[in-house]
Formats: C-alpha cells, structure tokens, sequence
C-alpha cells in the first residue's frame, strides 16, 4: 500500500511558491504533479493571466460526485522585514507551519487534496471526486473559480456536492461551518457642482453638502433586522473625498464611496435601485449633479441545512467532540460561484492569521483536517 501522503509536507511546498495574485508560482504544477501520479486526469482551465487546475478522479458524469474547491494565491506579504521568518519558506517551528497561505489557504488545500488522495489509493469509492483549485481567489475573481466552472460546463463535469476548504473556524477547528454568505457591493458616488471662492459661496454650488447629505441617510437607513438564517445588513461608508487643497476654494467635485453587505432580504439590483433614488434626491435638493457607478463582488446565497450539512456536521463533531455553528458571516468566498453549480458549504482552519504578518497555523490542526475531509469523503460514498 503507498505511502500517505503528508499533508504538512504539502502545505510547506505549497508554501515555497511565491504565488501572490496572480502569479502561478509553481503551486498548482506542484499539485498537478501530485495528482496525476494518483490517478487524477488533470487540466489546466488558464484564462486571462489566471492558472486554474481541474481534476477529477473516478467516471465523468458520475451521479455520486464530491467535490473540494479552493485556490493556491495568496495576498502579499507587505513589509518582508516585519516578518520573524521567511514569508515564502514554509518554515515549521514550535509544533507552527509559518509563511504566506499558511492559513489562507495553501493548508487547506493540502489537506483535501491528501485526503482524496489517499483515500482513491486505499479504498477506491463508488464516485467521482472532483477537485477545482483557482489562482484567483485573492484577486478580482473574473478568472478563477468562474473560468473552471466555465470550462466544466463546456465538458459536461458536474460536481453534486462540494466543500469549499476556506478557513471557517473563529477560535476551534471545528466550531464553525459556512452554509452561505452575505452578497457584497461597492457603489461609487461623484457630486458635481461649480467651483468658486469661498467669500462668494452664491456664485458657486458646493458639491460637499450634497455628498454629506446623501452619505448621512445611507449610514443613518436601517436595511432590514437580519433574517433567519443572516445578521443584519450593513452598509459603511468608507471615504469621501474631494481632493482639494485650498480651504478658500469650494470645489467643483466631490467623491464618497459605500460598501453594503447584505443578506438574503436583498438582491443587489433591488439596493442599486434605492442608491439611485437617493442620489437623484439629494441632487434635487441641492442642485448638484450626482453621479453613481456599482461593482457587485458576488449575491447573498444561502445552502439551507440539509444532508450536506448535516454529514459535514456529524463527521466534524466525531473527529472533534464539537458541534460547529452554522453560519453565514464572514466576507466573500468562491462558494458564492460553486452555488450555482451544486450544493456547497465551506469548512476549514481556524483564520486567526490570515493576511497577517507571520501567518501561522498550527501542525496539528492540518493533520486533523486531512482526517476530517478523508471522514467526510469516507461518509458520502458510504
């Protein structure tokens, strides 16, 4: 029987490849390479400057199909020489594996790949496993996860199930499980008015009121009280901004930003709909003009408990003694892709570190991941 595979050791390659968005660096060669040595038919789904890896083991179009998704890009390091080790040396030190994706998600996905791994060399399942890993996760995500599940559409690959291996776990591995996300969106406002001095503010028309105005009532609305399975939607104006250096001169323009994350109460048309509304008030008022641009990152989405959370659930409290919170808070992740494929939840490490300076995670917490997706892959094709 061959050796299992060491989903530590894997991580640390992992590691070792400086792959901060969106460059490959090596990483998902590595794991191509790993992959199709057991068994795997790998393809790479590059789009744009994106490198992207499809594997699957087992019977395309099989009706018993899990799968793993996650991605191998990490954010950068920022001040090297504030880090206590090499960010890209996938050093361990005090029972810790420490550099860049240590926790986001270089580990993780180490975990699921030695899982699937190990587990169609030792007992082959009735199924299929499908593995999607993206380098573009940390980026705008045009490329990514969108472009592997383009592809799999194209090829007629289908997963029927899949966990997203992101770090979900506050405090414990095992405390918390993502059945959904909030959507996220971003909306650009510009006032325009006339320039002119500040002694003389009748011939002029000062944008900045208009922008406050407007920024006051979107902070100051109530988007909904949350709902059954969300918190509240919030909504947190980030800056305003008029760029002007002279306190005698009223400025021609002012610019604000907004950022909404919000539930299952909400579509983002619907919120785009009552921003423009706003906007168009607050220029009747004040006779600016105001201008308004969106970027939606991704929809609210929920996966409501059912049988694929209730076995992550079950296999996560037998290996741990915990039973994980189903939850819905945290930013974005490319389960808000994965939704629209199949049914996805995400469970992971714990995230205490992610992005940080001397990102770390524990040693053991990475074993103890690879037993859990093996468990879990184990009960699906049970």
């Amino acid at each position: 029987m061959p050796k299992p595979l060491d989903a530590v050791d894997l991580a640390a390659r992992l590691i070792q490849c400086p792959s901060v968005t969106p460059l490959e660096g090596g990483a998902l060669q590595l794991l191509q390479d790993e992959l199709s040595g057991a068994g795997f038919d790998c393809t790479r789904v590059d789009r744009g400057r994106v490198a992207n890896l499809f594997a699957r083991w087992g019977t395309k179009g099989h009706p018993r199909t899990f799968g793993f998704n996650g991605h191998t890009d990490v954010v950068p390091v920022g001040d090297t020489a504030a880090w206590s080790v090499d960010p890209f040396g996938g050093t361990i030190r005090g029972g810790w594996l420490w550099g860049r994706g240590a926790t986001d998600m270089k580990s993780g996905v180490a975990a699921f790949v030695a899982a699937a791994i190990d587990l169609v060399r030792d007992a082959p399942p009735d199924g299929a496993i499908i593995l999607t890993i993206t380098g573009d996760e940390e980026g705008d995500a045009i490329d990514g996860t969108t472009a592997l599940l383009d592809w799999m559409a194209a090829n007629d690959e289908a997963m029927t199930a899949c966990l997203v291996g992101e770090p979900t776990s506050p405090e414990t591995l095992g405390d918390m499980i993502k059945i959904g996300r909030r959507g996220s969106m971003t909306a650009y406002f510009t006032a325009t008015g006339v320039q002119g001095h500040s002694a003389y503010p009748h011939r002029a028309k000062n944008p900045v009121p208009a922008i406050a105005r407007l920024i006051d009532r979107l902070s100051r609305h109530v988007l909904d009280e949350g709902t059954e399975f969300f918190d509240a939607s919030t909504l947190a104006a980030t800056t305003i901004d008029t760029g002007n250096p002279a306190s005698n001169v009223i400025p021609a323009t002012c610019q604000a930003t907004v950022n909404i994350r919000f539930n299952d109460a909400h579509s983002s048309g619907a919120l785009i709909n009552w921003l423009r509304a706003e906007a168009d008030k607050a220029a009747a008022e004040t006779g600016v003009v105001i201008a308004m641009t969106t970027k939606v990152s991704g929809e609210s989405f929920l996966t409501p408990p059912g049988p694929l959370s209730d076995l992550i659930v079950q296999v996560v409290k037998g290996e741990t003694g915990i039973t994980p919170d189903l939850s819905t808070t945290g930013g974005t992740s490319d389960a808000r892709f994965v939704k629209d494929h199949c049914p996805v939840v995400e469970f992971g490490l714990v995230g205490k570190t992610m992005h940080q300076v001397d990102e770390c995670v524990e040693v053991e917490q990475i074993v103890a991941l690879k037993r859990i997706y093996r468990k879990i892959l184990e009960s699906y094709f049970a």
